[in-house]
């Protein structure tokens, strides 16, 4: 099933600090969120591509 999570079990799953997941939504990585009302949501699978695309490497945000 992949049901909606939010902003910290996003976190838990990626192994980063909720603040990390802010920071990247912020500086516009690709990271596959989506607003809710007031809240970011994610489905998990798309975290799993995002992760795989290399986007998560956020080094390369930085060149």
């Amino acid at each position: 099933m992949n049901k909606w999570i939010g902003i910290e079990d996003a976190a838990e799953y990626l192994g980063v600090n909720k603040d990390t997941i802010r920071n990247w939504i912020k500086r516009d990585t690709g990271i596959p969120a989506n607003r809710v009302g007031k809240q970011w949501r994610f489905k998990r699978i798309d975290l799993d591509l995002w992760v795989k695309s290399g986007k998560s490497d956020i080094r390369k945000v930085d060149e």
